[in-house]
C-alpha cells in the first residue's frame, strides 16, 4: 500500500478563543495547554508511527502565517513537506483538493490523512489503530471519516448519524447515513440520547484519485479551478503560492457540504479516545482543570474561594486573582481581557464580530506581532513616537530597508546586533547604541545563537508599519 500524506489545514482563525486566538496568531499555533502548539501536535500525530508509512505532510495555510508554519515544523522535527499558500480561504472542500492533487502528481496512489490542524488527539497509538481500520476500506474505492464518541449535548460540534454503531465499536466502519451540522440543544440532547449519533471530527481518509475523481464528478468547476491554480502556481523560497487569480473564482465550500455528503458509500471509523477540537474556553478548562474544585491556572494566576473556573494570564508581567468565583472564564492579556460565564463560551465569537464594527484593533491583532526573523512589540507609543522591544532569533536578518517618514535608536539589551547603516556595517552589543536618520538604508541581523534584544525608539510623522521601502530581504517578502 502507498504512503499516507497528511494534509495539515492551518489557515483558521479560532474567534471563540479570543483574545489568546486572534486572525493575527490564531489558535492552531499558541500554546494553549503546554508543551507544543497545537499544530505542531497535529503534524507529530501525523507523522509519528511504528507500523504506518507516513509520505511528507502538505500543509494549507495563509501567506501571514507561512514563516509560522515552517519555523513549528522545523520545531519538532518536521521538514521534509511542502507549505501550499491559499490566496484566500475558501473553507475545507478546495484547500483539500489542492493537496489531493499535489500529492497525486508525487504519487499516483497517494493515500491522504486531512486533518484539521487545531484538535486535541493525545493517545497517537489508538489513533494510529483507527488509521488501520479505515485503511482496509480504501483499496474498495471508500472514503473514511472519524466518528467520536459523544460525551455531552455539544451544540458547538457537527454530528453524522452510522448505521449499526453502537458504543462499543471502538475501531469498526459503518456506514455514514446523514450528517447534521451544530444542532440546537435540545435536538442534540436527543441524538445524544439516541446513541447512533457521533460527533464528526473532520478527519478524513481515502486515496487522492478517488478524491479527485469525486469532485469531477460533483463540483467540477472546483476541480478545474483548483486544478488549474496549482499547474500555474508559484515557487516562492520554500512555499508554494495558489495562483490567486484563478484562485479568487472559487466557490468555497466545506468538504462536508462539497463531497463527503453526496458520496453514497462514506464509511466511519468510530474513535472513542480522548479527543477534542478546543474549539472554546470551556473546552480549555475540561483538558486543563485538576482538583475537586475544577480549578484551571495559568500563568500568574492565583484563585480564592473558586470553583470550576479558569483563570489565566498571558503575560510574565501581569498578575490575575479570582475571588470567590464559579463557572467563570477569565483571561488576562497585556492588551485585553475577557471575562465570561463558562456556559457561553460559544457566544466569544460574537464579542470579536462585535469589536471588529467598532474597529477595536484588539478584535485581530496583537500587541506581539511575529516575522520570519522573529517578532516584535509595542511598549509605548504618543504623538510623533513610538517605542518597540525587537527579539531577533538566531541567525535572523532584517530586510535591508528604509523608511520616508520617521527615524529609529536602537539600544541593544541582550546579545550582539550586526549592524548595516549605508555602506558601513558595525556590531553593537549589549548597552550600546546606534541612530538611522530617517530615509537611511540599513539592516540589522542576529549572527549569534541565542536570540537578540533591542529596544527601538522611533520618532517621526508616521509611524505605520507600511513605511518600509524593502530594498533586499531574505524572505522575498514584497
Amino acid at each position: 500500500m502507498s504512503a499516507i500524506y497528511p494534509i495539515l489545514l492551518a489557515g483558521g482563525s479560532g474567534t471563540r478563543l479570543w483574545p489568546v486566538s486572534r486572525r493575527s496568531y490564531p489558535k492552531q499555533f499558541s500554546n494553549l495547554i503546554g508543551g507544543n502548539s497545537l499544530f505542531q501536535r497535529s503534524a507529530m500525530r501525523a507523522t509519528l508511527s511504528s507500523d504506518l508509512e507516513f509520505g511528507s505532510v502538505i500543509t494549507l495555510t495563509n501567506s501571514d502565517f507561512r514563516f509560522i508554519v515552517e519555523e513549528q515544523l522545523e520545531k519538532v522535527g518536521v521538514t521534509n513537506g511542502k507549505i501550499l499558500i491559499e490566496p484566500e480561504a475558501k473553507n475545507t472542500g478546495p484547500a483539500i483538493l489542492a493537496g489531493s492533487i499535489y500529492a497525486s502528481k508525487k504519487d499516483q496512489d497517494a493515500i491522504i490523512l486531512a486533518t484539521p490542524s487545531d484538535h486535541i488527539i493525545p493517545d497517537y497509538d489508538m489513533f494510529n489503530q483507527a488509521i488501520k481500520s479505515g485503511l482496509k476500506q480504501l483499496h474498495l474505492g471508500k472514503m473514511v471519516s472519524f466518528a467520536i464518541s459523544p460525551t455531552r449535548a455539544e451544540t458547538g460540534y457537527g454530528y453524522m448519524l452510522l448505521r449499526g454503531a453502537q458504543a462499543d465499536n471502538d475501531g469498526e466502519c459503518f456506514d455514514v447515513a446523514k450528517f447534521i451540522e451544530k444542532p440546537e440543544k435540545a435536538i442534540a440532547e436527543k441524538m445524544v440520547k439516541n446513541g447512533d449519533y457521533y460527533w464528526n471530527a473532520g478527519i478524513f481518509l481515502f486515496r487522492a484519485k478517488d478524491m479527485i475523481k469525486a469532485f469531477k464528478s460533483y463540483e467540477p468547476d472546483t476541480f478545474k479551478l483548483v486544478n488549474k491554480s496549482l499547474e500555474t502556481a508559484e515557487a516562492d523560497l520554500n512555499f508554494l503560492r495558489l495562483n490567486p487569480l484563478v484562485w479568487q473564482k472559487i466557490k468555497g465550500a466545506s468538504i462536508d457540504y462539497s463531497i463527503m455528503e453526496k458520496i453514497k458509500d462514506l464509511k466511519a471509523v468510530v474513535y472513542q479516545s480522548k479527543w477534542s477540537d478546543l474549539g472554546d474556553w470551556d473546552a480549555i478548562w475540561e483538558e486543563t482543570k485538576s482538583g475537586a474544585s475544577g480549578i484551571s491556572l495559568s500563568g500568574l494566576a492565583d484563585a480564592i474561594d473558586c470553583s470550576d473556573s479558569l483563570i489565566r494570564s498571558e503575560s510574565p508581567s501581569q498578575r490575575i486573582v479570582g475571588l470567590g468565583l464559579n463557572n467563570i472564564i477569565a483571561i488576562a492579556m497585556p492588551d485585553a481581557v475577557l471575562v465570561a460565564q463558562k456556559n457561553r463560551t460559544q457566544e466569544v465569537r460574537e464579542v470579536v464580530a462585535m469589536l471588529k464594527l467598532k474597529h477595536v484593533t484588539q478584535a485581530e491583532t496583537f500587541p506581539k506581532h511575529h516575522r520570519p526573523w522573529g517578532w516584535f512589540e509595542s511598549l509605548a507609543f504618543g504623538d510623533g513616537f513610538q517605542v518597540k522591544r525587537i527579539t531577533v532569533k538566531p541567525r535572523g536578518m532584517l530586510s535591508l530597508q528604509s523608511h520616508k517618514y520617521r527615524s529609529e535608536h536602537w539600544v541593544v539589551v541582550e546579545g550582539t546586533a550586526r549592524v548595516t547603516i549605508k555602506d558601513k556595517v558595525q556590531l553593537v552589543s549589549t548597552g550600546q547604541s546606534i541612530y538611522i536618520p530617517v530615509g537611511t538604508i540599513h539592516r540589522m541581523e542576529n549572527t549569534g545563537d541565542s536570540p537578540m534584544i533591542l529596544i527601538e525608539v522611533q520618532t517621526g510623522s508616521y509611524l505605520g508599519e507600511d513605511d518600509i521601502i524593502r530594498h533586499e530581504d531574505i524572505y522575498a517578502r514584497k
